[in-house]
C-alpha cells in the first residue's frame, strides 16, 4: 500500500509528480506517481550510488526493455522511461492487485482450478518473452501480481536476451535461490527451460504455500535445487506429474511453455471465475487502497495509515460484487488507474477530514479531452467539384502537398493550408513522384493530332516544365496512359499505343514500358493481359519499385487483383500471384516494400520475397494495409488494434493494449510519427494517436478523413476524403 514520501524524495521525475512510496530495495525505489493528465502510475528509480556505474545503468535499461516486450496484457505496461537521466527511471501502469505471495499468505493455498488457470496464464506471459528471445531469470511469487483479468509478471531486473553474457558471467549465480533452476544455480546459461523450472516452483508455492525446495540459508537452497528432489507434498494429485516434469534437472527434459499450458488449462472461462472469493476480496482491497488518503511528506519516515487487510463481503454477494464492493468504481476506470487520482493530497498541508462517502467519478481521460484537441490544424475544401469525383491520396514532396481532385491539382502549403497554385489535370494517375520531383503526363499538339509526354512539375508555381520525354514512337499515337512509378531516372507506364484502333475492338493492346525521363528512350516494352475496352478502371491499382522489381497490383478482367513483379532491366514478369480476397477499393494505397520484401495486409499480414514471390513469413489474423518505418512493420489487426512486428522476421514486438484498439478500422494505413502511430476508427470518426512507448491511446482527433499521409518536414498528418484536405499534428 502507498507510504508517505520521505524528506529526501524528489518532487518529480520527468513530467511525473511523485505522490507516495510503494516500496524500496537494494537497487532503487518504486513510487506512486501522477502524470500531467491525471493517470496514476508506478515509477521505478535507481539509487544514485548505483546510477554512477555503467553496468547498473545498462541493466536498468534492459529491465525497461524487457517490460516493454511482455506488454500490458501480461505485465505492467511501460508508459515512459529515461534511463539516461541523473536518476534513471521508468514508469508503468499501476497494477490493481496483490502479489502472489501476499495473496497466498492472506488467503491460504489456492485450489487446483486456480493454480491451473494461473499457470496457463503465466505460460502465455513467458511465451511472449521467449518469442522475443528474452528470459526472465527471477520468476517468483513476489514478482507476480494477481489481478481480476489475469496475472502480470513484473520486476525484470535481471532479465536479459538469450545468449547475452555481458552482464552475467559464467560461474556467477544470479537470482532467487528458492526458485532458480539448477543451471542458473551453477552460473550456466539460463534458457527458457530455466523459466519453466521457476514457474513450476511458483505453482507449487501457490498450491501449498511453500516452495518445492523449502527455505533456509541461500547455500542450502542452492544445494537442494542442484541435487535434491522437489517436495510436492500437499500438491493436488493431478498436478504432481505435471510439475515434476517441469522440475527435471535436465533442461532438455522439461516441457515448453506451450506444452505446459495445454496440460494445465483448457482456456475456458474468465480468469476471475477461477479465483476463490478471498483472493477476489484482496484484489478489491488493493483497488480500494488507491482511494485512501496518503499522509503528507514528512521529515522522517512515518507509518502509513492502517488499511483493512480484507474487504467486508456481504453474505450472498456476487463474484462481481466481491471485486467492486470495496473498490467503488476504480475497476471501471480503465484498469491501470487512468483517472483514479482524486484521493491525492496536495502540497504539505495535512489531509482534510473525511467527508461523507460519494461514489468516485473518473478524472480527465482520453475520452474527455478538451474540445480543441479534436480540431484540425487547418481544413481546405475545394469548390465546384462534381459529387461523383473522388480525390486521390495527396502527394507530399519537398515540403509541399499536391491534391488531385476532379480536373484540378492543388498545390498546398502543409504548414498553413494555404493554396499556393492550381493547375488543370486529366486524371490523378497522370502524376507520380520519385521522392524529390513530381512528374506528370502532358498533352502535346503534334501533327496529325495530340500525343503525350512526360514532364516535371515546378512545385513552387505549379507550372509544367519543359517535357523531358516524348512518349511517341514507331508504334503510333498514344491513346491511353497510366504513370505507375518513377525511380532511378526511369518512368514506368502502362500505355495504349497503336496506329489505329477499331471503335469496338475489345482486345485493346495495352503495354507496360520503361522510359528514360531525360531522353524519352524506351528501355523496354512488354504487353499486359487482355483488358476490356468497356472498363473505365485503370489497369493498375498501385505500384512501386524496389530491389530491381517493378511490383504492381493489376486489376484483372474478372474483378480480382493480381500481384505482378517485373525485372526493371527487361520488363519480363519474374513472378505473379493472386491477392486473394482483396477488393480493388481496399488496395488503392501506395505499396509497402523494402530491399527484401513486399508487405501486404488485407487478410493475414505477410511478407513476400521480392526475388521470387515466395512467402517469407505470415502473421495470423485479419489486417489492414501496413506501414514500414525503421525496420518495424505497423498494421491494424482486427479485434486488437495497432500491432508492430519485425519486418525482417514477422516476430511480434507489441500490440495496442487499450479499449480503443478493437475499434480500429482496417481500411486506412497507419501513419508513424516520432512518438505516436496514428490509426483511424471509422465507427466513431476518430484519428487516434497510439504511443509507441505506451502502446495505448494518448490523443484523438475528430475527422471524416479516410486516407492519411505523413509530412515529416512540416510535422503534420494530411487527411483527405469527400473533397477536402485537413492537417493534424504529427508527434
Amino acid at each position: 500500500m502507498p507510504l508517505p514520501l520521505t524528506h529526501d524524495d524528489p518532487e518529480d521525475l520527468g513530467p511525473y509528480r511523485l505522490v507516495a512510496r510503494l516500496g524500496s530495495g537494494g537497487m532503487g525505489t518504486v513510487y506512486l506517481a501522477r502524470s500531467p493528465g491525471g493517470r496514476i502510475l508506478a515509477l521505478k528509480t535507481m539509487h544514485a550510488t548505483m546510477a554512477s556505474e555503467a553496468a547498473f545503468r545498462t541493466r536498468f535499461r534492459l529491465e525497461a526493455d524487457a517490460a516493454r516486450v511482455i506488454g500490458g496484457r501480461y505485465g505492467a505496461q511501460v508508459v515512459d522511461a529515461d534511463p539516461l537521466a541523473t536518476t534513471p527511471w521508468f514508469a508503468t501502469e499501476y497494477v490493481l492487485g496483490p502479489p502472489l505471495d501476499e495473496a497466498v499468505e492472506q488467503s491460504g493455498p489456492l485450489p487446483e482450478a486456480s493454480v491451473r488457470a494461473l499457470g496457463a496464464a503465466l505460460c502465455e506471459a513467458l511465451g511472449q518473452l521467449h518469442r522475443s528471445d528474452v528470459v526472465h531469470r527471477d520468476l517468483k511469487p513476489s514478482n507476480i501480481m494477481v489481478t481480476a483479468h489475469g496475472p502480470k509478471v513484473i520486476d525484470f531486473g535481471i532479465a536479459r536476451a538469450l545468449g547475452d553474457t555481458h552482464l552475467t558471467h559464467t560461474g556467477s549465480a544470479v537470482g532467487t535461490p528458492a526458485f532458480m533452476s539448477p543451471e542458473q544455480a551453477t552460473g550456466e546459461e539460463h534458457t527458457p527451460a530455466g523459466d519453466v523450472f521457476a514457474l513450476a516452483g511458483v505453482l507449487a508455492f501457490a498450491a501449498t504455500g511453500r516452495g518445492p525446495f523449502g527455505d533456509g540459508r541461500p547455500a542450502d537452497l542452492v544445494y537442494r535445487v542442484r541435487y535434491g528432489d522437489p517436495d510436492l507434498t500437499g500438491t493436488p494429485e493431478a498436478l504432481v506429474p505435471v510439475l515434476s516434469h517441469c522440475l527435471a534437472k535436465d533442461p532438455a527434459a522439461r516441457p515448453t511453455t506451450a506444452e505446459l499450458q495445454s496440460q494445465l488449462h483448457d482456456g475456458q472461462g474468465e480468469f476471475a471465475d477461477h479465483l476463490p472469493d478471498t483472493v477476489l476480496a484482496l484484489i478489491g482491497a488493493r483497488a480500494a487502497g488507491v482511494w485512501q488518503p496518503v499522509p503528507p511528506r514528512l521529515p522522517a519516515p512515518a507509518e502509513a495509515p492502517a488499511v483493512p487487510d480484507t474487504v467486508p463481503v456481504a453474505t450472498g454477494s456476487s463474484r462481481r460484487g466481491l471485486l467492486l464492493g470495496a473498490a467503488g468504481a476504480v475497476l471501471g476506470l480503465g484498469g491501470a488507474g487512468a483517472g483514479a487520482w482524486a484521493w491525492l493530497g496536495g502540497g504539505d498541508a495535512p489531509p482534510p477530514a473525511p467527508a461523507p462517502y460519494k461514489k468516485p467519478v473518473p478524472g480527465p481521460s482520453v475520452g474527455a479531452l478538451p474540445k480543441k484537441k479534436w480540431d484540425s490544424l487547418w481544413h481546405f475544401q475545394p469548390g465546384g467539384i462534381d459529387k461523383d469525383e473522388t480525390p486521390e491520396m495527396p502527394l507530399v514532396v519537398g515540403g509541399r502537398a499536391l491534391m488531385v481532385c476532379g480536373a484540378t491539382v492543388y498545390g498546398i502549403n502543409p504548414a498553413s493550408g494555404d493554396v499556393t497554385w492550381t493547375s488543370d489535370v486529366d486524371a490523378s494517375w497522370h502524376f507520380a513522384s520519385d521522392g524529390s520531383r513530381v512528374y506528370r503526363i502532358v498533352n502535346l499538339k503534334t501533327p496529325p493530332g495530340i500525343s503525350r509526354a512526360l514532364a516535371p512539375l515546378d512545385l513552387a508555381t505549379g507550372r509544367t516544365q519543359k517535357p523531358e520525354a516524348d512518349l511517341r514512337d514507331a508504334r503510333g499515337k498514344l491513346f491511353g496512359v497510366q504513370l505507375l512509378a518513377v525511380s532511378g531516372g526511369t518512368a514506368y507506364l502502362c500505355v495504349l499505343q497503336r496506329d489505329k484502333i477499331k471503335q469496338y475492338d475489345r482486345q485493346m493492346p495495352w503495354n507496360v514500358t520503361a522510359v528514360d525521363v531525360r531522353t524519352g528512350r524506351k528501355r523496354w516494352y512488354e504487353p499486359v493481359p487482355f483488358h476490356s475496352q468497356k472498363s473505365d478502371e485503370a489497369h493498375f491499382l498501385a505500384a512501386t519499385v524496389a530491389a530491381g522489381r517493378l511490383v504492381a497490383l493489376q486489376l484483372m478482367n474478372d474483378g480480382t487483383v493480381r500481384i505482378v513483379a517485373r525485372d526493371t532491366r527487361t520488363g519480363k514478369s519474374v513472378w505473379e500471384r493472386p491477392l486473394k480476397g482483396a477488393r480493388p477499393d481496399d488496395v488503392r494505397y501506395p505499396l509497402t516494400a523494402d530491399g527484401r520484401h513486399l508487405y501486404l495486409g488485407v487478410g493475414p499480414l505477410r511478407a513476400l520475397r521480392l526475388s521470387d514471390g515466395g512467402q517469407a513469413w505470415a502473421a495470423e489474423g485479419t489486417y489492414g494495409p501496413p506501414a514500414l518505418k525503421d525496420g518495424v512493420l505497423y498494421a491494424a489487426r482486427k479485434g486488437t488494434g495497432l500491432t508492430a512486428v519485425e519486418a525482417a522476421t514477422g516476430k511480434p514486438r507489441w500490440a495496442q493494449r487499450d479499449a480503443y484498439g478493437p475499434r480500429t478500422a482496417l481500411t486506412a494505413r497507419p501513419v508513424i510519427g516520432p512518438r505516436h502511430a496514428y490509426t483511424l476508427s471509422t465507427a466513431d470518426g476518430v484519428l487516434r494517436a497510439v504511443g509507441l512507448a505506451s502502446h495505448t491511446t494518448a490523443r484523438q482527433y475528430k475527422t471524416t478523413g479516410t486516407r492519411f499521409i505523413a509530412d515529416e518536414h512540416n510535422k503534420v498528418i494530411l487527411a483527405s476524403d469527400d473533397h477536402f484536405l485537413a492537417a493534424f499534428p504529427l508527434q
